[in-house]
């Protein structure tokens, strides 16, 4: 490759890290706006959370035009490949992780009356776990950062922890005041989107450990137990 050319790839690899950087820092916002909405009821807040999905979206359509024109017209080999290759994928996993900010979003109008249930309170800091680990994520894929892609995969276990700890104070809510059912089911349906959220980071981080190795990351390096088969 001549040096014009060279430094064209580098520009263009440049350009599409600084999308997934774009993407992913709209897709945090819009965990954040879609929780902040919920807690404080507030309509025209998670209507822009709903609407600004389309930017992900669209920011998803980009990625995926310059990766694929990357790939067709520079011919990247290993760790520049495995790198685009990572950030087409990273951009469908971000783009996922928009739409359970929508869906969300989606909820605020149908949860009126949440005073009273005490798992609301908690949600917030369910958010900001999923949303911390999709930011390091994310910091991890910039600087090709594989032992901190294996952090991260650690840390969903206390998502799923948080997760299983508010499944269970809701259907306590339930049982207990059967008149608020139907709400309580839409924070449960909340729940699970952020309990995703941190699933979605965990992807990524599998594919930045791909990214920055070469290799597959292994069952103990996902966090799993010894004892698990």
């Amino acid at each position: 490759m001549t040096e014009h050319t060279v430094k064209a790839f580098d520009d263009e690899l440049s350009e599409l890290r600084g999308l997934v950087a774009q993407m992913g820092g709209l897709a945090e916002q819009a965990i954040t706006g879609a929780i902040e909405a919920l807690r404080r009821h507030d309509l025209e807040g998670a209507a822009s959370v709903a609407a600004g999905d389309k930017k992900i979206d669209a920011l998803e359509n980009e990625i995926e035009r310059l990766a694929i024109r990357l790939i067709a017209l520079r011919a990247p080999l290993a760790d520049d490949l495995r790198e685009v290759v990572a950030a087409l994928k990273i951009a469908g996993v971000l783009e996922r992780v928009g739409d359970h900010a929508k869906n969300i979003a989606r909820r605020v109008a149908i949860i009126e009356d949440h005073g009273e249930i005490e798992p609301l309170s908690v949600l917030p800091a369910m958010a900001g776990m999923a949303s911390d680990m999709l930011h390091d994520v994310l910091d991890a894929f910039a600087a090709r950062d594989a032992a901190v892609a294996v952090e991260i995969c650690e840390r969903d276990k206390a998502v799923d922890d948080f997760y299983n700890s508010i499944f269970r104070a809701l259907v306590t809510f339930m049982m207990e005041n059967p008149k608020s059912i139907t709400q309580a089911a839409h924070l449960l349906f909340v729940a699970k989107n952020l309990e995703r959220i941190g699933d979605q980071a965990t992807n990524v981080a599998e594919m930045v450990y791909y990214a920055a190795t070469g290799s597959h990351m292994g069952e103990r390096e996902r966090g799993e137990s010894p004892l698990t088969d």
